[in-house]
This record gives C-alpha cells, sequence and structure tokens, in this order.
C-alpha cells in the first residue's frame, strides 16, 4: 500500500520520509459506514489527514455550506480536485474546497514541513 501511495499521504501528499510519526492506514470509506478492509478500501494518510478525517465521508463546502464528499484517493483523481501553488493546496472543486477545509490542510505547520519539504527535495510531490 504504501508503494502504492508513494509514501506519501493520499490526501496532502506528505512525505512519509523525514516524519516521527508513522502514517495510517485509512479506510477510505469508513467500516462503521460498511467500508471493507480491503486494499481498494484502504490509503495512507499522515498523522494530521487520518485524525481530522476520523469517519467522515462529507463534510460542508466553506463557499456553499452544501455538504459534499470528501475527496476519495481510491475512486478520485488528486489532480481534479487540487492543484499546489507552492506549499499550499489550492482547492478546484467543492469537494477539493470541503477537504481541504475539513482536513486543515493548509494550516500553518502544514505548510512549514511542506516549505522544509520542498529544501529537502520532496515536495511538490511528483
Amino acid at each position: 500500500m504504501a508503494l502504492r501511495a508513494g509514501n506519501r499521504c493520499e490526501y496532502c501528499g506528505l512525505s512519509q520520509a523525514g516524519q516521527e510519526a508513522a502514517f495510517h492506514v485509512d479506510h477510505v470509506v469508513p467500516r462503521v459506514a460498511g467500508g471493507p478492509t480491503a486494499l481498494d478500501n484502504l490509503a495512507l494518510a499522515c498523522v494530521s489527514c487520518s485524525l481530522r478525517k476520523w469517519a467522515r465521508r462529507t463534510a460542508p463546502d466553506p463557499a456553499t455550506g452544501e455538504e459534499v464528499p470528501l475527496f476519495s484517493p481510491r475512486f478520485q483523481v488528486w489532480g481534479d480536485h487540487f492543484q499546489w501553488d507552492g506549499a499550499v493546496v489550492v482547492p478546484l472543486t467543492p469537494t477539493g474546497r470541503a477537504t481541504v477545509a475539513a482536513l486543515a490542510m493548509n494550516r500553518a505547520l502544514a505548510l512549514a514541513i511542506r516549505l522544509e519539504e520542498a529544501e529537502r527535495g520532496r515536495h511538490p510531490p511528483p
């Protein structure tokens, strides 16, 4: 699974290299919602994204307040919903906006880590 993910968080793109905490195995469709523990429902997630996503499948779009699905790394393409502007994850869709907000992808600490990762040649993801 880590190989499939490129050893990166499949939500925010953070490289596991250099991180103190081991990344989590996230159920894209949470077990409480009937999601199986099967490779096609699992994603590598940094601790921050994993804990913020928890068992949620939806979140409000900050632009409209409408409840929309969170990004699913097993069923959607990251670049369809997000792009990079330096260290900032720029959402492109309602799902992108809801996911960036719900997972706090652009919080100050995440930006600082990405800037350091850029200096080490690990950001942005390939």
